[in-house]
């Protein structure tokens, strides 16, 4: 891409296009894909593993001191890490292995504070079959591909378009009545909601003004540190209902300045309401 990318960007861009070349590959014969189970309805194929060794050999290349945390293969590194990647191979698995395009490779860059919290430095989402890169660093905006993005201006709920992801076979019971109650309070005031299948590319597609906004109850933080920068720096918002981490509480919610708070408050009463 023309724009000039920084060091850190610079290398996450390059280990997700090569991982992608694979991936897409075996995207083209995914019926031939070989596929274990994990669990209900959890699936990791062959595409997977083959994608995160990729990236974790092209990003430990680069950055050797840095620590790893990966969907598949778990945390990797020193323990008081001061830098750690955290790593998606493949969002929206079950997407790639029915056909669907919309699956993606996610980067997260996490710097550990003085305090020992961390903030997210840098955020990178890879939809490879849409050609689209999305790319974030802390202060310097969000960008699909070479074109600056924002989130959307829209500020009535009647006019909004929301993402979500839906329970499935190992979503737990309290995660499913949430998401029910949830629903059921937001659909009769919007113009929609849309179930796409891949958390980084539904938080990338907020940053973008493509969606108004996404919330989601189970989720990991490698499959949202990177959308949740992408979301901030196009001048939104991404919190968990409470407005805390959703790094840590696997719970997110994420809109434009308009709507979160509406947003929010639904998913929260939402959330809350289990406990009545």
């Amino acid at each position: 891409m023309a724009h000039a990318l920084s060091p850190h960007l610079t290398i996450m861009a390059n280990a997700a296009q090569k991982a992608a070349r694979r991936l897409l590959r075996d995207f083209n014969e995914v019926e031939q894909l070989q596929v274990s189970v994990k669990g209900p309805s959890d699936f990791v194929s062959q595409a997977d593993l083959r994608s995160e060794a990729t990236l974790r050999e092209e990003l430990g290349r680069a950055r050797p001191g840095y620590a790893f945390l990966m969907e598949e293969s778990g945390a990797h590194g020193s323990e008081n890490w001061a830098w750690r990647w955290v790593v998606d191979p493949l969002d929206g698995t079950t997407n790639f292995l029915h056909g669907i395009p919309q699956w993606a490779i996610s980067i997260g860059l996490e710097h550990r504070l003085p305090d020992g919290s961390s903030e997210i430095a840098a955020g990178l989402v890879y939809a490879p079959a849409l050609n689209e890169m999305f790319w974030a660093e802390k202060g310097g905006g969000a960008f699909l591909n070479e074109h600056r993005l924002r989130v959307s201006a829209r500020r009535e709920l009647k006019d909004a378009l929301f993402a979500t992801g839906i329970p499935f076979a190992k979503t737990g019971a309290s995660d499913r009545l949430a998401f029910a109650r949830a629903l059921g309070a937001l659909m009769p005031h919007i113009a929609g909601i849309r179930r796409f299948g891949a958390a980084a590319l539904d938080l990338a597609w907020v940053a973008a003004g493509r969606f108004d906004g996404f919330w989601e109850f189970g989720l990991h933080p490698w499959d949202i540190t990177a959308g949740i920068l992408l979301v901030r720096e196009a001048g939104g918002f991404a919190t968990d209902p409470e407005g805390g981490d959703p790094r840590t509480t696997r719970q997110i919610v994420a809109a434009n300045a308009h709507l979160y708070p509406i947003l929010r408050e639904h998913v929260a009463a939402a959330r809350n309401a289990g406990g009545r």
